[in-house]
């Protein structure tokens, strides 16, 4: 009896302590599912754009040369800054030798006016002189034919009317060559008071005065240089450098937003698009015109060219993920986590332009997305200021 006793309370001891044990994992609480910040696809404007950077430029440069070289300038009525109407007297020369010049060349205009009327006269002589000539002739030939004349006279009569033709023809040549003299003083008596009137020297557009060239006492024509330079209208516009991936998306009209060093931004519009690229900097040269007053040329500029700009539906740039799959975003619907691939396309403003996969209003994974899969539990949690 005893015996049986203890057997009992031996095989009791594990029932008892078996009551102590942990609970099982089917009796484990309920996991939490992680939080994630989701943010809306939202319909928003995008853009794209290319970066420029390059310099002031004049749109149209207009330099002054002197029209007549070799002749002092006396006189400076213009300095660089200033602005100038057309026809605007710049500067003025020495007018001496100019004058002289043009009354030598009216003198041999007279002169050849005169030649042409001694050439006139010369030849109403000679018409006169043949005239009589062919009358003498047909009287001596009557004559020799009624047996009056003798042959010697009407040979000299022959001689005598061939002479007289002769110098008519000769005096018609002088006429035409006393003409083609007077037509070249003419012209030369013109050139004459063209290089008078070119004595002053004129602006040929209206603009402003950038650089003046011309010193008092020089003698115009000496150099190289220009004697002024101006800028057509006052004019002038950006030269920028863009890089040569770009030119294709680059077209003329284009907005652009420039800054200009010590002025600030200012709007502009693509004038000129790049004709060629340099083969070592591989960028291209394009014109830019600006709608700014107060600029000068040489002044650095820099911005952007908008080469395009629509609505489009955009996520986070954060939310799209991107890898040798494809690019993709982490949607999340009820609580749960769905990998939407997706076609993604402009940069802006922090937010990634979705062309295909994603609607307007879908939650999506704004940060940490790699992390989760499809079919993942997820808490989603709307980010600060959630929206485009």
């Amino acid at each position: 009896m005893r015996i049986l006793s203890v057997l009992l309370v031996a095989f009791a001891l594990p029932l008892t302590a078996s009551a102590n044990e942990p609970a099982t994992a089917s009796e484990a609480p309920a996991r939490v599912a992680p939080s994630v910040t989701v943010e809306p696809a939202a319909r928003s404007e995008v853009q794209a754009r290319v970066p420029v950077s390059g310099t002031i430029v004049a749109r149209q440069e207009v330099q002054v040369f002197p029209q007549v070289s070799g002749h002092e300038i006396t006189e400076i009525l213009a300095e660089a800054g200033d602005s100038v109407t057309k026809g605007q007297v710049l500067a003025r020369l020495s007018t001496d030798t100019l004058s002289a010049l043009l009354e030598q060349a009216r003198a041999e205009y007279l002169r050849a006016e005169a030649g042409v009327g001694q050439a006139q006269s010369t030849i109403d002589s000679a018409d006169a002189l043949l005239k009589q000539a062919r009358t003498t002739l047909q009287r001596v030939r009557q004559l020799r034919e009624a047996g009056t004349a003798a042959q010697s006279a009407l040979d000299d009569a022959i001689a005598a009317e061939a002479n007289a033709r002769a110098q008519a023809a000769s005096a018609a040549d002088g006429l035409a060559v006393a003409r083609a003299a007077l037509a070249q003083a003419e012209a030369a008596r013109r050139i004459a008071e063209l290089n008078l009137d070119h004595a002053e020297i004129t602006a040929p557009v209206a603009g402003v005065i950038v650089a003046r060239n011309a010193e008092l006492g020089a003698l115009a024509g000496g150099g190289a240089d220009p004697l002024f330079t101006l800028l057509a209208d006052g004019a002038v516009e950006m030269s920028a450098e863009v890089i040569e991936t770009a030119l294709a998306s680059l077209e003329v009209g284009d907005p652009a937003e420039i800054t200009v060093a010590g002025v600030g931004p200012m709007a502009g519009q693509v004038r000129l698009v790049p004709a060629s690229v340099d083969p070592v900097t591989r960028l291209g040269v394009m014109r830019i015109s600006l709608d700014a007053k107060g600029i000068r040329t040489g002044q650095f500029a820099s911005g952007w060219v908008i080469t395009d700009r629509r609505q489009a539906v955009t996520v986070p740039a954060s939310a799209v993920l991107a890898d040798d799959s494809g690019e993709r975003v982490q949607v999340v619907k009820n609580g749960v986590v769905e990998t939407r691939p997706v076609r993604a396309g402009l940069l802006w403003n922090g937010r990634r332009e979705i062309i295909e996969g994603v609607t307007p209003g879908e939650q999506v994974i704004a940060r940490s997305g790699a992390f989760f899969r499809t079919g993942d539990q997820v808490r989603p949690v709307a980010a600060e200021g959630a929206g485009p």
